[in-house]
């Protein structure tokens, strides 16, 4: 148990976890964390610790919210867990999202101007992906909000489906479906949060621009779940399909 636990004892936790496998005990690091700026320390300081960035930024992100007006939360992500070659480990679950890659840099002037309904003028491409879901805290999803929020909001890893040119749609209308081993498939309509996974953009570039960064062309974010978070077994074979976007079929 650390005698005094403040962010940057947590940033050197939370990295020896990472690199060990063995998960901390949220009820020690409590009082490490107040806010969401504190949280997004602790994810900048374990992410450089790392070696997850690729020039100023890291290019792989999550980012999400409940509601258009938010709050949004964000979160960097490993390289070496996009698409990875090896098993991540033990992992809670698995959701199905939809990625989207930036086609030119945003500099911090531009994302402040930046509106969610013309969002997608930045981006290129998009993806069906599905984020796998783990923690660091022993407590895993029930750890406090902030704690998962400084453990990358619970990520272990990001799957890819092929890129394609990216299009406003009606996402209203558009469906998922996921399957998990033998169990029935799951289908959805419309179910994104935001009702538009480029909704979060200005949210998130901002974010990411916050201290002077210009954030490069083919920066990828993956956008929310459409399924929420489901359980899942190893060696479960997971198939998402999003209709007119494409599917992705991974072996856990």
């Amino acid at each position: 148990m650390p005698v005094r636990p403040d962010p940057q004892t947590l940033i050197t936790a939370l990295t020896q976890a990472r690199l060990s496998g063995q998960t901390l005990r949220a009820a020690d690091w409590a009082s490490a964390i107040h806010s969401e700026a504190e949280a997004y320390t602790v994810q900048d300081g374990v992410a450089a610790a790392l070696g997850w960035l690729e020039g100023p930024l890291v290019r792989h992100w999550k980012s999400g919210g409940t509601t258009r007006s938010g709050p949004f939360s964000h979160a960097p992500l490993d390289p070496a867990g996009v698409n990875p070659a090896d098993g991540l480990g033990p992992l809670l679950g698995v959701e199905a999202e939809v990625a989207l890659r930036l086609g030119r840099d945003v500099s911090p002037e531009a994302a402040r101007a930046m509106a969610p309904e013309t969002a997608g003028y930045w981006v290129d491409s998009m993806a069906v992906s599905v984020e796998l879901v783990a923690s660091r805290w022993a407590e895993g999803l029930a750890a406090p909000a902030l704690l998962r929020m400084a453990d990358h909001q619970s990520h272990a890893g990001l799957l890819l489906g092929p890129w394609q040119p990216y299009a406003a749609r009606d996402w209203s209308t558009q469906t998922c479906q996921i399957q998990i081993g033998s169990q029935p498939p799951i289908k959805h309509t419309g179910s994104h949060s935001l009702n538009d996974p480029a909704w979060l953009l200005p949210a998130w570039l901002q974010h990411l621009t916050r201290h002077g960064a210009t954030v490069a062309a083919g920066t990828v974010v993956t956008t929310g779940s459409w399924v929420g978070c489901l359980p899942v077994q190893p060696g479960d074979r997971v198939s998402v399909h999003f209709a007119g976007l494409g599917h992705l079929t991974a072996q856990l």
